[in-house]
């Protein structure tokens, strides 16, 4: 990351990372560690958050591995009272936990889809909730009285929570709704001194998605599907081709290296190149149009 700037750029900054054992989570911890800040990784598999500790920091001085389940309220409560004792401020919020359900709604038994939303929506602002009253006393005050560099939330949206795609509606919903949460905080953490942004990842190459195959095998093989059995292959196809471009981790923890060191963040960031595409062509063409283009297919053998 870009030295001098703001935010978490020194060895006296630090920064949780939720989702933070593979994937994009990962590609963060170790930019962030790369600028030298402090670091604090927390996902359910404590082996993988060991080994990334023990990867982008030898020495064990500026790395803190948490493991916990970010749907559990102590372990959301453990989180940021072992960040705040360990490295005494907390300046960057890394949202990027994810869950992804998918199949037809009618078919999605309703605690898989209470499920999604716990885990995309309503753990995040429990955590935020957490974060939010750290960052607000960290902040110094200007000479007009409002906080400046209390720190930095990042959401980890999805293009998905612009454009939703038949048999995805469960999981896009989520990224929906992060929309709506992630633009009223910007306005509502302002004055005291803390930046909100949204990242929007197109298809990225991580186990997200096969995390998410297995999830959703119940409501897209066999009898699950019902009478969308005919566009399960449609679907499945259509994924597999949007897949080949697919970005990598990276790609996404670069736009997150920007959101946390400018000093005038923009509300959004979409990538990679495909993810800015097809944003367009959502603002570009009529509802009828993308419900064309989006449209299922009988899926014929």
């Amino acid at each position: 990351m870009p030295k001098n700037k703001t935010v978490i750029v020194t060895g006296a900054s630090s920064g949780i990372v939720t989702g933070a054992s593979s994937g994009i989570g990962g590609a963060v911890a170790r930019r962030m560690a790369q600028a030298g800040a402090n670091v604090v990784v927390f996902a359910r598999r404590a082996e993988r958050l060991e080994a990334l500790c023990a990867e982008i920091d030898p020495a064990g001085t500026r790395t803190l591995a948490v493991a916990g389940d970010v749907n559990v309220a102590i372990d959301r409560e453990r989180l940021v009272r072992v960040a705040v004792e360990r490295f005494g401020r907390i300046d960057a919020l890394v949202n990027n936990a994810g869950y992804g359900q998918r199949g037809p709604i009618e078919r999605i038994p309703l605690e898989a889809l209470r499920a999604n939303f716990e885990t995309n929506v309503f753990s995040l602002v429990a955590l935020t909730q957490l974060v939010a009253p750290v960052m607000r006393t960290q902040a110094r005050l200007g000479k007009d009285g409002t906080g400046k560099d209390g720190g930095r939330i990042i959401n980890i949206g999805s293009v998905a929570g612009r454009i939703t795609r038949p048999m995805s509606a469960a999981y896009d919903s989520t990224k929906f709704a992060l929309e709506g949460i992630t633009d009223g905080l910007r306005g509502e953490l302002k004055p005291f001194g803390i930046g909100v942004v949204l990242v929007r990842p197109g298809f990225i190459r991580t186990e997200f998605g096969q995390v998410a195959d297995a999830v959703s095998n119940r409501v897209l093989s066999g009898d699950g599907a019902g009478p969308y059995a005919p566009y399960v292959g449609d679907f499945q196809t259509k994924r597999v081709k949007l897949r080949r471009m697919a970005g990598v981790p990276d790609d996404i923890a670069r736009l997150v290296e920007k959101a946390l060191t400018a000093r005038r963040p923009r509300a959004h960031y979409n990538g990679p190149a495909h993810a800015k595409l097809f944003l367009f062509l959502k603002w570009l063409l009529p509802v009828r149009a993308m419900d064309w283009a989006l449209r299922m297919k009988r899926h014929v053998k």
